[in-house]
């Protein structure tokens, strides 16, 4: 949630930046309203309390009495407005960085740099499924049996291809030296402190799922009525919570986690989008980067993550352009959004298969994630989240380092995990 100072000192600058999200304006009035109301039954009801403490000091029980009385009514009339209160509060996203594009929708995204050229085939292309299901590797049509639409079985030696790519990406998370000279080109001696792997829970909470800020859309969440708890959508949803109302140290900052796990999407506003292979399913599998740090390294923080995500996909030689997101194409807690889109032959074009999100303090003020500073401060920690590999990944191996005899050749840098050169 937004700081309180914020939105009573800038309501203007808020609306504004909220209007760009495609968020009603009108929030920051009602809040605003309610938060009047709410002061003003705090006050009072601070009055109250003084006035009953000095008629108890004075042993006047009856006048003592009736002040009790109206303390349990404002008391009554302040859990009501700040129920409601905090509805609202929580319905307004964050502000948006400087530098990001306004626009309705991707169509405003700005591509900041890119990396490698597209291979030139001699032969036409094939995309990830013909190849899967030429292979025996992916098979949609039994999980459809099975399932129902957008699921795949992911079999042989395409799932040792995921495999091959946890290890992998887990080894660099860890690499002290490696990490280093990537916080270096970000920023000489920035912190190059290794991600601690993580298997997180897959099920969540209704309410630590609303502290994310996540939780809406609710009809792309997979629901479970019978124990109230959700499925995530990606690791960093319980990622996240991990240090919930804690106060961390200053000097244990950075904390950064890598953690592996299944996501869960229904995927409900996309009927007819992308239904053909394993670009958008209803469930895959994803190492998703997640960190903690100061104010001050937030920023610097979402680069590094960035300089990962391209060492990554640069050592796979896979091409890529690096994307910042606009207002309309983030999501309600992101201040800063970048997107790494690989290069898909079959497509001919670049698809979104990483994504970093830099929320600020929006996520760490609802969880009561804290830093004690060294200076005796109390401040709410900064938090981003990033993918490191996901499905697409797959997806773009498959396409780009396919032969004319519809095989498909392992990237050098991931034999050694995969125990083959070729799939074919």
């Amino acid at each position: 949630m937004l700081d309180i100072k914020l939105l009573r000192e800038e309501p203007e600058k808020v609306k504004k930046a909220i209007k760009f999200k495609g968020t009603d304006p009108k929030l920051v009035d009602g809040f605003l309203k309610l938060d009047s109301g709410w002061r003003r039954i705090t006050a009072d009801l601070e009055r109250l309390r003084r006035e009953q403490k000095e008629l108890s000091e004075e042993r006047d029980v009856d006048t003592a009495k009736g002040v009790k009385e109206k303390i349990k009514n404002k008391e009554g009339e302040l859990a009501g407005i700040e129920t409601e209160r905090l509805s609202v509060w929580l319905q307004i996203p964050n502000l948006s960085s400087d530098d990001t594009p306004v626009g309705p929708d991707e169509s405003a995204n700005k591509v900041l740099r890119s990396w490698g050229e597209p291979r030139k085939f001699d032969f036409k292309p094939k995309d990830h499924l013909e190849l899967g299901e030429a292979l025996g590797i992916i098979d949609t049509k039994k999980a459809a049996e099975v399932s129902g639409s957008r699921f795949a079985y992911i079999k042989g030696a395409l799932a040792l291809l995921e495999f091959a790519l946890v290890q992998y990406g887990i080894k660099i998370l860890g690499d002290e030296k490696i990490l280093k000279k990537i916080a270096d080109k970000v920023k000489k001696g920035y912190s190059p402190k290794p991600f601690v792997p993580v298997i997180p829970p897959v099920l969540i909470k209704p309410e630590v799922f609303q502290k994310m800020a996540r939780l809406e859309p609710t009809d792309e969440r997979y629901y479970i009525p019978s124990d109230d708890l959700y499925l995530i959508g990606s690791a960093e949803h319980t990622l996240g919570p991990l240090h919930m109302d804690e106060t961390l140290k200053e000097e244990e900052l950075p904390l950064r986690y890598v953690g592996f796990s299944t996501a869960f999407r229904r995927e409900a506003g996309s009927y007819g989008k992308d239904v053909r292979g394993i670009l958008r399913v209803h469930q895959f599998d994803k190492l998703e980067m997640e960190s903690f740090t100061t104010p001050e390294d937030s920023v610097t923080e979402q680069e590094f993550i960035v300089g990962i995500q391209e060492y990554l996909t640069q050592s796979l030689e896979l091409p890529y352009q690096v994307v910042i997101c606009s207002t309309g194409d983030q999501g309600g807690p992101d201040f800063r959004h970048l997107d790494i889109e690989t290069w898909m032959p079959a497509q001919d074009k670049y698809r979104e298969t990483h994504s970093a999100d830099m929320m600020t303090d929006y996520q760490s003020r609802r969880l009561g994630t804290k830093v004690k500073m060294k200076n005796g401060d109390s401040k709410f920690v900064h938090m981003n989240d990033a993918t490191a590999f996901a499905g697409r990944t797959m997806i773009a191996i498959m396409e780009n380092y396919q032969t004319k005899e519809s095989k498909i050749e392992i990237p050098k840098i991931l034999q050694e995990y995969a125990g083959k050169k070729i799939i074919g």
